[in-house]
């Protein structure tokens, strides 16, 4: 069993330690603790809403006792003509219990028949028909009046908000909160701030009366917050305990062979696995594993390597013999050139030897000596093109000033190509068409990744509708413009192209 057990991942592991330990105890405890909270909090609320109707129904209770009181009086002190009404009627209150000794009785027209010493009827009485009764508000007194209709008269009394309030809380000892409103006042006779408490609205007396109990709920002893919180904790104590065991099985070792690796050195040498791993064989194996991948990419790196060289030989090679055999056609054309005999086949023999040779110079600054392939420089290719031009030029244009004035700048070899034979056809066209004129090359960066490329020259002149010549040239420099997917910009004594250029 316990040789099974080690031979598990460490994450099955840990998944069956938590698990085993925890998970019942957990689960036991939630049920508990949700169970009771749920029953507690459920016995709670019908505890406050037993005691909001208990409250609401004593008042009423309150009230119907002496409205009922008083109709009695009432009636016996009116049924009697000759008889003194305030002590027919005391006489008749003394044997209700529990009920409002002050009154007053009115006849049919609300005139005073009746009223005892220190009681007051405010103003704003409502009327009370025969059978009937009507509530009202003082609050400037403090009490509820309490007024009912007899066959001849009517009679009134009051309750104060104390008998009231005491009312309620002989049936509901959590009341916290009571408020009376009759449609016209409304007033709190018990207030008190509570923050967890229960409210409704109750209607009494046929709806003339609405009464707002409001209950406290009792709060949670520390020890149900214990049990409810019992979960929780178990949890936070399962988290600690897999951290643990997570931190010692794979953090610090993997740490190690993280510091290892960070620590690494190719030139050093091989892999060396760190000692003091864990006994995670998880980790082990993943070290291992790690040291083989890294004896592998090496081998791969310096196959890679060697493979790179010998490309970059093949293609310098390349290179090498495509500007040798250029330069073998050039040579060609020039001896073929000093045999024609009219002028106009040693013109454009020269012209074409003069495009081979550009083409020429391109091949030899693709791969220069020393060069890692960043791109053709274009100044060293634009001197030596430069150059060759003066060199190979009419003997009438040999003294052509050719003056440059270029960034340092490199581009691909399409781009180099088009701007060479860009440059020929117009250093070519100026020195044929005006050879005293000179001639200037310049390269401006205009962006981390675009140069602009001009030259200037007095032999750049708006052409007649007759010249072939012109029309011509300027068809072939729109071409290669639009090979250097450039617009161009042909100007008087002036053209300029955009150029794709590298990062400086």
């Amino acid at each position: 069993m316990a040789a099974s057990f080690a031979r598990l991942p460490t994450a099955a592991k840990l998944f069956l330690l938590i698990s085993l330990a925890l998970l019942p105890i957990g689960l036991a405890m939630i049920w508990t603790a949700r169970t009771g909270i749920d029953r507690a909090n459920a016995a709670l609320d019908q505890r406050a809403k037993e005691q909001d109707r208990a409250a609401s129904r004593a008042i009423e209770s309150l009230i119907a006792r002496n409205a009922l009181a008083l109709r009695i009086a009432a009636s016996s002190a009116l049924a009697t003509p000759d008889a003194n009404d305030c002590e027919e009627a005391r006489r008749s209150l003394a044997i209700a219990p529990a009920v409002s000794r002050t009154f007053s009785i009115e006849g049919p027209d609300g005139s005073e028949r009746c009223i005892t010493p220190e009681f007051r009827v405010p103003n704003g009485a409502r009327f009370a028909p025969p059978g009937g009764i009507a509530l009202w508000i003082d609050p400037v007194g403090k009490a509820l009046f309490v007024r009912v209709g007899v066959v001849g008269g009517m009679a009134t009394d009051r309750i104060s908000f104390a008998e009231i309030a005491s009312a309620a809380r002989d049936v509901a000892t959590d009341i916290v909160g009571l408020q009376l409103d009759d449609g016209i006042n409304s007033t709190a006779i018990i207030g008190e701030r509570i923050r967890r408490a229960h409210a409704t609205m109750h209607d009494i007396a046929n709806g003339q009366l609405s009464v707002r109990v409001t209950v406290s709920t009792q709060r949670l002893s520390a020890g149900e917050w214990l049990i409810l919180l019992l979960p929780m904790i178990m949890w936070v104590v399962a988290a600690l305990i897999s951290w643990l065991l997570v931190t010692r099985l794979l953090i610090r070792p993997l740490r190690r062979l993280e510091r290892a690796v960070a620590t690494y050195d190719p030139s050093a040498g091989g892999f060396t696995l760190p000692r003091g791993i864990g006994p995670a064989i998880e980790i082990e194996s993943l070290g291992q594993a790690f040291a083989r991948s890294v004896e592998r990419i090496e081998s791969s790196e310096r196959e890679m390597g060697e493979a790179l060289e010998g490309q970059r030989r093949l293609v310098r090679e390349v290179h090498h013999r495509v500007k040798n055999n250029l330069q073998v056609v050039a040579s060609l054309l020039s001896i073929h050139g000093r045999n024609v005999t009219g002028p106009e086949g040693k013109s454009a023999y020269a012209a074409i030897a003069r495009r081979v040779d550009a083409l020429a110079v391109v091949h030899r600054n693709h791969f220069a000596e020393g060069e890692d392939n960043r791109g053709i420089a274009i100044r060293p290719l634009l001197t030596e093109l430069s150059a060759g031009l003066r060199g190979s030029a009419p003997e009438s244009a040999r003294q052509t000033s050719i003056m440059l004035d270029v960034d340092s700048a490199a581009t691909t070899q399409d781009v180099a190509v088009a701007a060479a034979f860009l440059v020929t056809e117009v250093v070519e066209f100026s020195m044929l068409r005006l050879a005293a004129a000179p001639i200037e090359i310049t390269l401006r960066r205009t962006s981390e990744i675009t140069a602009r490329l001009s030259v200037e020259s007095s032999a750049l002149t708006e052409a007649d509708a007759g010249d072939k010549d012109k029309v011509q040239f300027e068809r072939v420099i729109t071409g290669l413009a639009r090979q250097l997917r450039s617009t161009l910009d042909l100007r008087l004594g002036r053209m300029s192209v955009d150029l794709p250029v590298f990062p400086g």
